[in-house]
């Protein structure tokens, strides 16, 4: 995390003092760097500048509008599982043709927007959604395209619940299946199958099952020229992983001098979906200590941000970093650092070496927290979902205001009856 840093005992964040920022805005918070999302997408793009593909942001990463539009600025397109994320991109001007569109349950009204807005492709997952497409595209008048998601059946060493690729999971169509609907796509007479899209899963820090799946896909694509079937494109997906820990993720310039070479034989545009990649470890999320309790078998250390502001612990087991906003040198003890939630599962880390001087009104920060984080959040226990900030050199913005009681309220009735 290049940009979060410090200087000399600070945490700064590009150049902005952390602690400033959270006396400021309060806590929870979350802050991201804008340095480091234009400089983490740069990165990718460069590494595959010989294809020039699509790079279609994640926005199921990260959606707030100051981030996507930090990338859109850059060039970068959407990648959207909702209809709500169409909202989003289309409001920071992102071009629509720039937009692909995953989800194994697109609703008609979903569709029916996506068709009104023009958006680049479709990513289907099943055929009864190919065909439910075709029927919306008839009734509206319009022209669809569609890639088909393949799923590759190749296993990931990541966590089970992000696991995508193999036929046991819910994603995608086994290629027997996508070869009969690509030999029959003319029967599609409003919507035009395209491409070819596969995605095996997220925090994946081997290239391995990356390129294995490629390369069957790639394959498959060959088999189809030679039944005469035309594509336009081959959506790689994303699933990138990042260093949250001790992993040892592949070097994306390495991943792509191998697999260029591959993806240059389909003939196909090629598109990417990153998120994490690009945003993981570009924000994180600031807490305040409350208390300090020991029950005599172990300490815990309160904090005032819970399981409804992260859920990546209690959800995946994920390992997060936790410093002080003040760099400290005194010695450690073992401590679960925990929040206010009602619930066992309300932790961000067990058993992890705690500076002991860390006291009550001391402020830290969870690290690579800028994916999966505050899109992820709840009004679980009716607490407010926190603020989010955006840093650029030496300023810092508030790019969504934290909720207030009355937001948990809001379109919330009382019935007469009751009263």
């Amino acid at each position: 995390m290049s940009d979060f840093k410090y200087k000399p005992n600070e945490l700064f964040c590009e150049n902005v003092k952390v602690r400033a920022i959270a006396e400021a805005v309060g806590t929870p918070c979350y802050i991201y760097s804008s340095q480091s999302l234009v400089s983490q997408f740069l990165k990718l793009k460069k590494a595959f500048a010989a294809i020039n593909p699509l790079i279609c942001f994640a926005m199921k990463a990260n959606d707030n509008l100051a981030v996507v539009k930090t990338l859109v600025k850059q060039g970068a397109g959407c990648d959207i599982v909702s209809g709500g994320e169409l909202k989003k991109a289309l409001a920071v001007e992102t071009d629509p043709q720039k937009i692909v569109y995953a989800s194994v349950g697109k609703t008609e009204k979903e569709i029916e927007e996506s068709l009104n807005a023009g958006i680049l492709l479709f990513n289907v997952e099943s055929l009864p959604e190919l065909e439910e497409i075709e029927r919306i595209a008839v009734k509206l008048g319009k022209k669809a395209k569609a890639a088909l998601r393949i799923n590759p059946d190749v296993k990931a060493a990541t966590h089970d619940r992000i696991t995508t690729g193999t036929l046991q999971k819910k994603f995608g169509i086994d290629l027997t299946t996508a070869h009969k609907i690509l030999k029959n796509k003319e029967k599609y007479t409003q919507v035009d199958v395209v491409g070819i899209h596969m995605h095996i899963g997220s925090q994946i820090t081997s290239k391995k099952p990356f390129i294995t799946a490629i390369k069957k896909v790639a394959v498959f694509i060959e088999e189809l020229k030679a039944d005469g079937i035309a594509l336009e494109y081959f959506d790689i997906g994303g699933g990138f992983g990042i260093v949250y820990n001790e992993e040892d993720p592949f070097c994306v310039q390495d991943f792509a001098d191998s697999i260029i070479p591959v993806l240059k034989k389909t003939g196909l545009k090629i598109i990417m979906e990153p998120g994490r990649f690009i945003c993981g470890n570009a924000g994180i999320l600031v807490t305040q200590a409350l208390y300090i309790k020991d029950n005599g078998v172990k300490k815990f250390l309160i904090v005032d941000s819970g399981m409804n502001d992260l859920v990546r612990p209690s959800m995946y087991d994920a390992y997060h970093e936790i410093i002080p906003l003040r760099k400290m040198s005194w010695k450690k003890e073992k401590m679960d650092i925990v929040g206010p939630i009602c619930e066992s599962g309300d932790y961000f880390a067990k058993d992890r070496p705690v500076y002991a001087a860390v006291k009550k009104g001391d402020f830290l920060a969870i690290m690579s927290a800028g994916a999966y984080g505050h899109v992820m959040s709840s009004n679980y226990n009716s607490r407010t979902r926190c603020a989010e900030v955006l840093v650029k050199g030496n300023k810092y913005y508030v790019v969504r205001e934290r909720e207030t009681y009355a937001d948990l309220v809001r379109g919330q009735v009382v019935p007469d009856f009751i009263k």
